[in-house]
């Protein structure tokens, strides 16, 4: 018996009857398995060592204009995953299924964060960064051939958001995780931005979840792992569920669709559509790669793939050569 096989008989032994087991995990293309790594384990390492995990450090999750000391999309997945594996520890669950997801979850995630992703809605009708990060995992990676990820995970990527629910407990524990993480993280930078004060929340967010950072994220953790043991599904008690549809829609007045932040989402959008309309019209201007895509996917959805996945700072970078005149330089 290797490793790997020792690792599957353990989660047999240890895991809950709910947990997703490795052994059973599917890809769509058959592998030859490691002899240390389960399937999950090696899903997560492949989304750890892809490219488009690397370029969520230059991505932003709320505040575009930011310091050193504020949320990207990369340290963001990073707590995703740190509570996902506490939640699904305490549930008995599996943490190597609920870390592959969590980091994958935001890798199809547009620069400029949600209003990157608006841009792309309004110019194609269409755009969703969840089925987005499939796209990544799945045809995009490694040239074109994708990361061949097991089922689970990629069900839980997909299903992070949206009205359509993961099938495993580790992907549930996600979706929320998710959210637990965004809530309380762009609070906590809110705070540091002097945007928002600790009683500027709302009395049941206050009351029920709390005003510290780290204790808000205990106490949302908590009731969920409570709950989940005594519902056999992963749910939160009734009172934590509306205090944070309060916490929610509050951040999302207060915050995510201020008018303080008005200016800088439109900078974001305009950026982002003057590209799109770029390289729609000049395609043999993107990237090599890309351009070989062309003939499988189609112009706009090569185009949509390439602009979804450039960071913060490479958009302004190529905004900047693609439109603005070179300074110092005389022009007769």
């Amino acid at each position: 018996m290797n490793v790997r096989e020792r690792t599957e008989e353990n989660e047999y032994k240890l895991l809950s009857p709910l947990a997703a087991k490795s052994r059973e995990a599917q890809r769509e293309r058959s592998e030859e398995d490691c002899v240390f790594r389960t399937r999950f384990q090696r899903d997560r390492d492949r989304i750890i060592h892809s490219k488009a995990f690397r370029r969520l450090k230059h991505k932003t999750q709320v505040y575009i204009i930011s310091g050193d000391h504020y949320r990207t999309r990369m340290t963001h997945s990073l707590e995703v995953a740190q509570i996902g594996r506490t939640i699904a520890r305490s549930l008995q669950l599996n943490e190597d299924l609920t870390e592959a997801v969590a980091l994958g979850h935001d890798v199809g995630h547009t620069a400029f964060g949600h209003a990157g992703e608006a841009a792309l809605a309004q110019l194609t009708g269409h755009f969703a960064h969840n089925e987005q990060s499939l796209r990544v995992v799945k045809y995009l990676e490694k040239n074109g051939k994708g990361l061949n990820l097991t089922k689970e995970t990629m069900d839980g990527i997909v299903h992070h958001s949206g009205k359509v629910k993961p099938y495993t407990m580790e992907g549930k524990i996600v979706h929320w995780a998710d959210r637990i993480a965004y809530l309380c993280h762009d609070f906590d930078d809110s705070l540091r931005a002097e945007f928002l004060k600790p009683d500027s929340l709302p009395q049941l967010v206050r009351e029920k979840i709390g005003v510290d950072t780290s204790k808000m994220i205990t106490a949302m953790v908590s009731d969920m792992i409570i709950t989940s043991e005594k519902q056999g599904d992963i749910a939160f008690s009734d009172e934590m569920n509306e205090a944070m549809k309060v916490f929610r829609e509050f951040m999302f007045a207060h915050v995510y669709h201020s008018e303080r932040l008005a200016k800088e989402r439109r900078q974001a959008v305009f950026v982002l559509q003057r590209l799109y309309e770029y390289f729609f019209e000049n395609p043999a201007n993107m990237p090599l790669e890309f351009q070989h895509r062309q003939d499988t996917w189609g112009l706009e959805q090569t185009v949509v793939d390439y602009v979804a996945g450039i960071t913060d700072s490479y958009a302004v970078q190529l905004f900047n050569d693609i439109y603005m005149p070179p300074i110092g330089v005389m022009v007769k």
